[in-house]
């Protein structure tokens, strides 16, 4: 029984999504969120679990990258995938700004030194493994929504360092150039994913298979962009904060406006696959990249209405922080029973093989 209980965990083990951060991500900006609206005792509920999860999945990808570390090299390779491990940047920094909301703006720097120096590797050895260096062409074939996740790692470390900034005074401006330069980049980097996301989806054959989740994450990389504007409008003035804070205050307001546009077209998406085209929904890892891109909307849109005085906005975040948490739940009820599933319960019938993701 131990051995094959083993033997099972090893497979999930194996085929682990380098996407799968993203749990953490969605279940911290959550807890953010419930914490603005003063739900505190619910807010750290999911902070346990953020934090809980954060460690386990560390944990699983250690173990992977040195069992399985040809199945690592493969993801590295293949565009479709690569992009994921970009997740683990953002986890750790939105794990980060949660434990700085706790009051532990130590560990939220700590954090951030650990997914800034990830973030600048993972941003010139994926695209050289998984595009530039890519022996198949045209390799704008193969682009898709995990793309956009590169954008939320690089909002992320703005929105950490924008958050830990107040607490520094000796780093005070070494943490607003980090911040608006990040930030910048994120927004050029989301105008080259869109245009070879768009490029794809206008040029190639495209099914309701191919329209996967992390799709939304194309406007929870706008609602990312739109939270860490606004943070950075409200740091103390730095010599980079000074001649940006009026443009940053009013891109943040025009991304939040494309954010809002863009959700009715990929619930519309999502309609399409599963209703009209009868594709099954059945849990994947993937589905998480759903659930941040409503959580970080919903605390962006509050943030914002609060920074810019926006009642409006913030209503709308509100209301939304409730649907991202309902979505959450039902997220993660479906994935405890499929690791239940996949590695708790006998062997399934011969040829069907474990995995703790599809893509």
């Amino acid at each position: 029984m131990a051995d094959t209980l083993r033997s099972r965990a090893e497979v999930a083990v194996q085929g682990l999504t380098p996407g799968y951060f993203a749990l953490v991500m969605a279940t911290g900006i959550i807890s953010v969120g419930l914490d603005l609206e003063g739900l505190v005792l619910l807010s750290r509920v999911l902070f346990a679990i953020c934090g809980a999860a954060f460690v386990v999945l560390l944990v699983l990808t250690t173990w992977r990258f040195v069992a399985y570390r040809h199945a690592v090299l493969e993801d590295f390779l293949d565009p479709r995938r690569a992009f994921g491990f970009f997740t683990f940047v953002a986890g750790t920094n939105v794990l980060g700004v949660r434990l700085g909301v706790a009051g532990w703006p130590e560990a939220t720097a700590a954090l951030l030194t650990v997914s800034l120096l990830v973030w600048l590797l993972l941003g010139y050895v994926v695209p050289w493994t998984a595009v530039l260096g890519h022996e198949e062409r045209p390799v704008v074939a193969t682009a898709n929504g995990t793309w956009f996740i590169w954008v939320v790692a690089s909002q992320s470390v703005a929105v950490a360092s924008a958050g830990i900034e107040p607490v520094f005074d000796g780093f005070r401006r070494e943490l607003a150039l980090l911040a608006v330069v990040s930030w910048s980049v994120g927004v050029f980097l989301y105008a080259a994913a869109g245009m070879l996301v768009t490029l794809r989806l206008m040029l190639y054959p495209f099914g309701p298979e191919e329209l996967t989740p992390p799709y939304w994450v194309a406007m929870g990389a706008l609602a990312i962009t739109v939270l860490a504007g606004a943070r950075i409008v409200e740091m103390a003035d730095a010599p980079m904060v000074a001649v940006t804070r009026d443009l940053i205050a009013g891109l943040a307001v025009v991304f939040w406006a494309f954010a809002t546009w863009l959700i009715p077209v990929l619930a519309a998406a999502g309609w399409w696959r599963h209703v009209r085209r009868k594709v099954p929904l059945r849990y994947d890892a993937t589905l998480w990249s759903i659930i941040f891109p409503l959580g970080m909307y919903a605390v962006a849109g509050i943030y914002l209405g609060r920074a810019d005085h926006l009642p409006v906005v913030e209503t709308v975040g509100r209301v939304e922080l409730w649907v991202a948490f309902a979505a959450w739940l039902l997220v993660l009820v479906t994935m405890v029973a499929h690791v239940v599933r996949t590695v708790f319960r006998p062997a399934p019938a011969a040829g069907r093989t474990l995995t703790w993701s599809s893509g």
